[in-house]
This record gives structure tokens, C-alpha cells and sequence, in this order.
């Protein structure tokens, strides 16, 4: 059951991926709108996803969320590459019929954002104006590597990373190079003390809900920038 203010709703990707399911969530004088992947772990109805949105449409910024086929199905295994950037080419076309007009963006949380990136970095994704990735996850665990943020070059418009300075998915030594590689269209914005979903330390200054309401300011002030 959504939450108030919240709309449940259903989108088909294409006849062999099916239908899946969204979240819209549009508060009044919402200034622009999101359209939000999850993560490789758990789907758009996830706590972060849940703080996430709640803390964008605050601020003004809607929020569109979505399932991947697998999640939809509850299986762990995720799917193909290509079903996935079917899925996210569906959910910014969804979105867009239920904009009303406002600024289009768009993004996720680590795999979501990534597959996001690379169905823009294959064919620009229709009035689209911005990308947001939080934790985009450049390499796998113990394997610091660049490779997997070759395709960042071939999109076109502004991109914004939210990435926590313990992130075992993305080293700020390879991270911090590529954007600047990137140019003017890449920011990135780091939460000191995270990891790769904004979780601190004990001994840290700050409590992890902090660490995210700081990260969602950060999101809503760039879109707006941006709209």
C-alpha cells in the first residue's frame, strides 16, 4: 500500500519484459520531478528510497521510483543489462506522461544509477536534463578500477555524484580524477565519513539520517539549478 501521498501505479517496459511497478510521488508546486532507480539489493519501497523521496518532495523536487523486472518478481538475481535499460527507458517515458510539464531528471541509487547512465550514454533519454547518481558503483569490492565510467564521456548533460568518502565501490582516487575529466558537466559532492549508502561511523560527527538529509539538499538544490 502506498503511503499518503504517494501513487502506486503500473508501466509496461516492452511485450517481453512486461509490466512493472512505480511510485510517483508529486506534492503540490513541485518545481521539477525524478525519476528514481534503486539499488541491485532492495527496490523503490527500501528505507533509503522511502527517506530519499520524502526529503526531495520536501524541497520541491517529485519523485518518480520503479522496479526492476527481477525485484517485481522477487528474485535476487538481477537482470540482463539490456532489460534493465529497457526498464529505465520505459520509466522516463512513464514519467514524462506524468509530469505535467515539470523539468524532467533522472537517476538512482548505485546499479539504478548506473544503468541510467548507460541507456544515456547509448541514446540521450527524452527531455531529460540532468542525471543524479548516489553511490554510482565504479568498480566492484577490493578491484579499484576505472573502467566501468568509460561511458560517462558520451552523455551530454549535467551529471551530479553523491558518493560517501568510504565508498568500497567507487575510491574518490579514481572518482575524483574521472569528473574532473568530465568537465563542467560532472559535480561531485562527497559525504565525508559514509560508505556506499551514506551509513557513518559511531564515531562520526553525525548521525546517518544527517549524512542523507545533507546529500537530499545537495540533490534538490542541483536539480533546481538545473530545471
Amino acid at each position: 500500500m502506498a503511503h499518503p501521498g504517494v501513487k502506486e501505479l503500473q508501466f509496461i517496459i516492452n511485450a517481453k519484459a512486461g509490466v512493472v511497478s512505480g511510485l510517483l510521488q508529486k506534492p503540490d508546486k513541485s518545481k521539477a520531478l525524478l525519476v528514481l532507480a534503486h539499488g541491485a539489493g532492495a527496490g523503490m519501497w527500501h528505507k533509503f528510497m522511502n527517506d530519499t523521496a520524502a526529503g526531495l518532495a520536501a524541497r520541491g523536487v517529485a519523485t518518480f521510483r520503479y522496479q526492476f523486472p527481477y525485484m517485481e518478481k522477487r528474485i535476487k538475481r538481477p537482470d540482463s543489462e539490456a532489460v534493465m535499460l529497457d526498464t529505465v527507458r520505459a520509466a522516463v517515458a512513464t514519467a514524462q506522461k506524468l509530469s505535467d510539464g515539470l523539468p524532467l531528471f533522472a537517476g538512482g541509487k548505485s546499479m539504478g544509477g548506473r544503468m541510467t547512465s548507460l541507456a544515456a550514454a547509448q541514446e540521450p533519454l527524452a527531455n531529460v536534463r540532468g542525471l543524479v547518481y548516489i553511490g554510482f558503483p565504479l568498480h566492484a569490492m577490493g578491484n579499484p578500477r576505472a573502467e566501468r565510467g568509460a561511458h560517462l564521456a558520451n552523455i551530454e548533460i549535467p551529471m551530479l555524484f553523491l558518493q560517501g568518502s568510504r565508498d568500497g565501490l567507487a575510491d574518490l582516487k579514481l572518482l575524483k580524477p574521472l569528473c574532473t575529466k568530465l568537465g563542467r558537466q560532472a559535480e561531485l559532492y562527497v559525504v565525508e565519513g559514509g560508505d556506499h549508502s551514506f551509513h557513518m561511523l559511531k564515531s562520526a560527527k553525525r548521525s546517518d539520517e544527517q549524512a542523507l538529509s545533507d546529500a537530499v539538499e545537495k540533490t534538490a538544490a542541483w536539480i533546481l539549478k538545473n530545471a
